[in-house]
């Protein structure tokens, strides 16, 4: 399978190129059937003071790890799914859906005595009332020797696997010790690979579980826990409001440890994602030392009640990208854009490839002018929000870039990203420069979760849009001192703060460049 390169960024024909050369990906976890039942509330009933729902529309969707592997599916991978359901309409439901997916249920083991989960949702007027969950109380043991002796079949030549353990009862017993036995460090790591992961032959190993520790043993290239999994990794409750990333973020080792993972990656709802690793081996000959790196997202989040599933979502693209070798920061950026998209919708639901990239592609044309982006500025500025301002030519987009605007996101409330229009980037960089043209260039860093506004200046420095925006930091990247800016006196004078962030160094992109003329790889084919 053709890997894609290490300088992929969030544009519009992106999750198209994923699809082309789906990658196998086995989802092995604990299926459920969501039940989303929705109707009218005109009365109380008279037995007790409880609202009766003349239910009008009866949906039902795969939910739980099958969840996972409908979005997979829908966003190109080849998709097989194990996991142990009751030969019950509920199980009869659920994999008729995904065999309309067109995913393998092979691995599936329907057991007679066996409860296929099912959450139903009583709703009204957009409000979740009620939720029914009816769910086995002893699987049976028979059902989990079955399932056991499929496994080793399902994971063969797989390029993925996914753990999706929700604690439900089937990856308990011989199953897990199956899945230890297939996936368990044995052999000495390879190069690139996560310390003792050897022994899954290149197999990209996800855990996606209540417990990440219960797996620890099994070194996965990646863990996804949300704030209270993170929690119970920590043993310890995570703070709320603004003290939860920097919580996350000085609990990484811990976490690292706990969860036996080369990379956590925690979901954190309406605050984003933080993804947190020992090293950093996208980096192109950029020795951390074994430091710590991190990586924030920023959700795009919807006031909608009754959205379920964005979390799978998330998981699937992250394992679809890296699966296909995007560097991992890219792959976080994607998923979360891909979260982004059904948490708009109600109910259980998938993204699709085209429409994964409708929303990036959503992103283009969005450069504000000065004067509108002025408006929307003062807006912001109303309801108490800081406003950070940056700038550059974000020609080529890199590693060193993301990690830039993301520590620059983290100075403010509202990020606005003024890039350098093509003519001023010729002056600066030469007549071979830009790469990309503006339009190109807004496009991708609109579709990063961190960046709220981009702007175009033609001016020699941003100091006329730096007058008229008055950001409360105006930070920039770079060998810099605040007084070697030009740009310093301007923010002083209103009582703005200049912030000197990380270096972005120009050989970064002209490495990029120089790989693109030797191989002749074109980053937009």
């Amino acid at each position: 399978m053709a890997r894609l390169s290490n300088q992929e960024g969030l544009a519009e024909w992106l999750p198209r190129r994923l699809a082309e050369e789906p990658p196998v990906v086995t989802v092995v976890g604990d299926a459920i059937l969501d039940g989303w039942w929705d109707g009218l509330i005109e009365r109380f009933c008279r037995e007790a003071p409880a609202p009766v729902v003349q239910v009008k529309r009866r949906d039902f969707a795969p939910g739980g790890a099958a969840n996972t592997a409908m979005n997979l599916a829908a966003l190109g991978a080849d998709v097989r799914f194990v996991s142990l359901v009751g030969k019950d309409s509920a199980g009869q439901e659920l994999l008729g859906r995904l065999v309309a997916a067109g995913i393998d249920i092979s691995g599936v083991v329907q057991h007679p005595r066996m409860i296929t989960t099912t959450k139903f949702r009583i709703s009204s007027a957009g409000q979740v009332m009620l939720r029914l969950d009816d769910a086995a109380t002893d699987v049976p043991p028979e059902g989990l020797q079955e399932l056991a002796a499929a496994i080793p079949g399902a994971l063969a030549g797989s390029n993925a696997v996914v753990l999706c353990d929700y604690e439900a009862g089937a990856l308990e017993g011989p199953v897990r010790d199956a899945l230890m036995d297939a996936l368990g460090p044995t052999r000495s790591p390879q190069t690139g690979s996560h310390p003792d992961s050897s022994h899954r032959q290149g197999t990209l190993l996800v855990v996606d579980a209540h417990h990440p520790a219960r797996w620890a043993e099994l070194k996965p290239d990646l863990a996804t826990p949300n704030a209270q999994e993170a929690a119970r990794l920590l043993g310890t409750e995570l703070p709320g409001g603004a003290a939860r990333c920097p919580f996350v973020e000085a609990h990484a080792d811990q976490l690292l440890r706990a969860s036996g993972a080369g990379a956590v990656v925690v979901t954190l709802d309406r605050d984003g994602t933080l993804t947190l690793r020992s090293s950093d081996p996208d980096a192109s000959g950029d020795d951390t030392n074994g430091a710590r790196a991190t990586h924030r997202t920023w959700a795009r989040p919807e006031a909608e009640k009754q959205a379920s599933g964005a979390g799978d979502t998330f998981v699937a693209a992250l394992t679809l990208a890296r699966a296909v070798g995007l560097p991992l920061t890219t792959s976080v950026d994607l998923a979360q854009a891909a979260a982004d998209v059904v948490v708009h919708r109600p109910g259980t639901s998938v993204c699709t490839t085209e429409e994964l990239a409708r929303h990036l592609g959503g992103f283009a044309d969005t450069a504000l002018t000065a004067d509108e982006l002025a408006r929307q500025v003062e807006a912001h500025r109303r309801e108490g929000r800081r406003i950070v301002l940056t700038n550059g030519c974000f020609d080529v987009l890199h590693r060193g870039h993301t990690r830039y605007l993301n520590q620059a996101k983290q100075l403010g409330d509202v990020l606005v990203v003024a890039l350098n229009s093509d003519s001023s980037v010729r002056q600066l960089k030469g007549q071979d420069r830009p790469v990309n043209p503006e339009a190109d260039r807004a496009a991708v860093i609109a579709a990063l979760s961190c960046v709220d506004h981009v702007t175009v200046f033609d001016t020699p420095t941003p100091i006329p849009l730096i007058e008229l925006l008055q950001p409360d930091v105006y930070a920039k990247g770079g060998d810099y001192t605040p007084e070697m800016l030009a740009e310093t006196a301007a923010v002083e004078h209103y009582g703005g703060t200049v912030t000197i962030l990380d270096y972005v160094p120009e050989h970064s992109t002209t490495a990029v460049l120089e790989r693109i003329r030797s191989t002749g790889e074109n980053p937009h084919a």
